[in-house]
C-alpha cells in the first residue's frame, strides 16, 4: 500500500482517480480547496469503494499557493509519502484569456509551492496533469509527443511552464521521477451515475454543454464553425472516457515507482478523432433526448482537429483506452440526468 498526496483530488479527473487508487488499495491524502469542486465527489467516492477505504481517505481543505497547506498535507502523511499526483490548477481557457495573471500564480505559482515541498518532505515522485493545449496548431495528426510545444492562450501557456520547470528539475536533480501526462479531451463518468462533471457557471467544453442541454439546464448548444475542412464541417477531437484516463494516472504511478528515475512525457488519448455533430448525434442516441443546436463563426484559436497518437503510452505503460464514445455518452448521461445540478451545494465533507 502506497502513500500518495492528489492536490485538486475533489475535482472531475481528481475524483474519479482517488476511486481508481481507493480500489487499488493505495491510501490518500486530497489537498483541495473547493473552490472548482464539491466536497461531495470525495463523500461519493468512499460510497463506491466500499469497505474500510474511508481509513485510507484524508482530506485537507487548503491552497496549494500557501506553505502552511501543503505542510498540512505532508503531516497528515507521517513522514512517508510515495507520491504526488497534481490535478490542482484552473483550466477554463477562455478565463484564463481574461484573466492571465490568476493562471499563472495558480498554474504555475502553486506548482512552484509544491515542488518545494515535496522537496522539503522527501517526496521525488509526481505525476503531472498536462494538456493537449500544450501543442496549439498542430502540424500533424495525430499529433506525437515529439511535436512542437506551441500553446496559444494563457492556459496552454502555464501548462507548457510548468512542463519546462519539470524537465529543468529532472535535469538538475537526477533522482526525480516525473510522469508528464498530456490529456486530450476527458469525457464520461462513472458509470454509475453518482460522480461525474460539475462544471460552476457556463460550460468551457463541448461534452458538459451537450450534456446540460440534452437536461434542459441549457436551451440550445452553440456550434463554433460548421466550415472546417471535416466530413461534416465540425471540428474533430480525440475524446478519452475518464475512467481510462484515471486508470492511466495509476499506470504511470506503476511506471514510476517500478523503474528508474525518468521524465516521461506521454499522450492520453484514444487515437480517434470524433465531430462536434458526432458526438451531438451519439449523445441524442444514449439520452433519447434531442440535442438542439445553432453554428456560430469559428472562434480564434480553435484548430479543424487535435487527435493523439497515444502509442507511446500503450507501450511504455502497457495501457490503452478500453471506452468507446457510445459508452462516454451512456455514463455522462447516468450523471447528468441524475444530477441535473450537479452536486448539492449542501453537501458536508466526507
Amino acid at each position: 500500500m502506497a502513500q500518495v498526496l492528489i492536490t485538486g483530488g475533489a475535482g472531475f479527473i481528481g475524483s474519479h482517480t482517488c476511486l481508481v487508487l481507493l480500489q487499488a488499495g493505495h491510501r490518500l491524502v486530497v489537498l483541495d480547496s473547493f473552490v472548482t469542486s464539491n466536497p461531495a465527489s470525495l463523500r461519493r467516492v468512499l460510497e463506491l469503494a466500499g469497505g474500510v477505504a474511508s481509513e485510507r481517505l484524508t482530506v485537507i481543505e487548503g491552497d496549494l499557493r500557501q506553505p502552511s497547506s501543503l505542510d498540512r498535507a505532508f503531516s497528515a502523511m507521517a513522514g512517508r509519502c510515495d507520491a504526488v499526483i497534481h490535478f490542482a490548477g484552473l483550466k477554463a481557457v477562455a478565463q484564463s484569456v481574461h484573466q492571465p495573471l490568476l493562471y499563472w500564480d495558480v498554474n504555475v505559482g502553486g506548482s512552484t509551492q509544491l515542488l518545494s515541498a515535496m522537496a522539503r518532505n522527501g517526496c521525488h515522485t509526481l505525476v503531472f496533469s498536462s494538456s493537449a493545449t500544450v501543442y496549439g496548431f498542430p502540424e500533424t495528426i495525430p499529433i506525437q509527443e515529439t511535436a512542437p510545444v506551441l500553446p496559444i492562450n494563457p492556459y496552454g501557456h502555464t501548462k507548457a511552464a510548468v512542463e519546462r520547470m519539470l524537465a529543468d528539475l529532472a535535469t538538475s536533480e537526477t533522482h526525480w521521477r516525473i510522469a508528464r501526462l498530456r490529456y486530450f479531451n476527458p469525457v464520461g463518468a462513472h458509470p454509475s451515475g453518482q460522480i461525474g462533471e460539475n462544471p460552476l457557471g457556463p460550460p468551457d467544453n463541448l461534452f458538459p454543454y451537450v450534456s446540460q442541454v440534452a437536461v434542459g439546464r441549457i436551451a440550445r448548444l452553440q456550434i463554433y464553425g460548421d466550415d472546417w475542412p471535416t466530413a461534416d464541417g465540425t471540428g474533430i477531437r480525440d475524446y478519452i472516457h475518464v475512467m481510462d484516463l484515471a486508470e492511466g494516472h495509476l499506470a504511470a504511478l506503476e511506471v514510476l515507482w517500478n523503474e528508474q528515475p525518468q521524465l516521461l512525457t506521454l499522450n492520453l488519448g484514444s487515437g480517434i478523432g470524433h465531430s462536434v455533430l458526432e458526438v451531438v448525434r451519439a449523445f441524442e442516441a444514449a439520452s433519447g433526448r434531442t440535442v438542439p443546436y445553432g453554428v456560430a463563426p469559428r472562434r480564434a484559436g480553435d484548430a479543424a482537429r487535435s487527435v493523439a497518437d497515444p502509442s507511446e503510452a500503450e507501450r511504455r505503460l502497457g495501457w490503452r483506452t478500453r471506452r468507446d464514445l457510445e459508452t462516454m455518452c451512456l455514463d455522462g448521461w447516468a450523471w447528468q440526468s441524475s444530477h441535473p445540478d450537479g452536486f448539492s451545494s449542501q453537501a458536508s465533507n466526507p
